[in-house]
């Protein structure tokens, strides 16, 4: 399937979606309604195992939302406009596939929001990063508030959203927002290798470890454990589960 705005292809058992609207990746109605379906075609793929949110846009990952879109756009509108965001936020934070992400220059508003629900966020060098919504009266409605409050802590969460400054790689990565800063020219490079890595390992595992943190994460500890034990069980009757043991026990290396 072809998009307009956006770039789907897979490299080895590593699925890319890039933004793809030049100059700055900003988002349209249009743009949007393409994430699910790009999204829905590299994790329906049996042969991709990891999946990387990026740039096809030199020098932009995303400059958040059009603001055109936003100029005449009224309550109604905008509820709409969340809640098609918000369909794609948990299709990501519903993923049975590691989801990486691949942070190059401008990142700002809901480009960046989208890569909040991601597991691991690299950075290049020289990234700007932010969420500078509070500047138009707005919050970054893209699932920030409930991811944020979560991955940096609440009073961090609030500061960042209340300031609205854009951070540069080393400061987001100092904050939480991102986990690894790497050289520009060796982001593309650097992540590859980390997918590819993930890719070989255990499928079923990988998605019980996401599935179990991220669904944990919004549950009682107690509730959390009844999702943890119910992913355990389920992997005991995996042929990966068995391979491992066995592997383990004969000194060989897993199948």
């Amino acid at each position: 399937m072809e998009f307009s705005f956006l770039k789907v292809h897979v490299a080895g058992r590593v699925g890319w979606l890039e933004y793809n609207r030049p100059p700055v990746n900003a988002f349209h109605w249009e743009m949007v309604d393409e994430l699910i379906p790009a999204f829905d075609q590299l994790h329906g793929d049996p042969d991709v195992r990891v999946i990387v949110l990026a740039s096809a846009v030199p020098g932009y990952f995303s400059s958040g939302a059009d603001l055109n879109v936003f100029a005449t756009i009224t309550s109604a509108r905008m509820y709409e406009w969340v809640t098609r965001c918000h369909a794609f936020v948990r299709r990501l934070r519903q993923s049975d596939k590691p989801l990486l992400a691949a942070i190059q220059g401008t990142a700002v508003g809901g480009g960046l929001e989208m890569t909040l629900h991601c597991d691991l966020r690299f950075a290049g060098s020289g990234a700007r990063l932010g969420q500078p919504e509070i500047a138009i009266g707005m919050i970054p409605p893209v699932g920030a508030t409930q991811a944020l409050a979560r991955l940096l802590g609440r009073p961090a969460a609030v500061r960042f959203l209340w300031e609205g400054k854009l951070l540069d790689a080393n400061e987001a990565r100092t904050l939480g927002l991102v986990d690894e800063v790497v050289p520009d020219d060796e982001l593309r490079e650097r992540v590859s290798a980390y997918a590819a890595d993930l890719a070989g390992k255990p499928a079923p595992a990988l998605a019980a470890i996401r599935r179990t943190i991220t669904e944990g994460g919004g549950v009682s500890f107690e509730e959390g454990l009844e999702i943890e034990r119910d992913w355990a069980a389920r992997l005991a009757g995996t042929t990966e589960f068995r391979d491992g043991v066995h592997a383990f026990l004969e000194n060989r290396k897993r199948r």
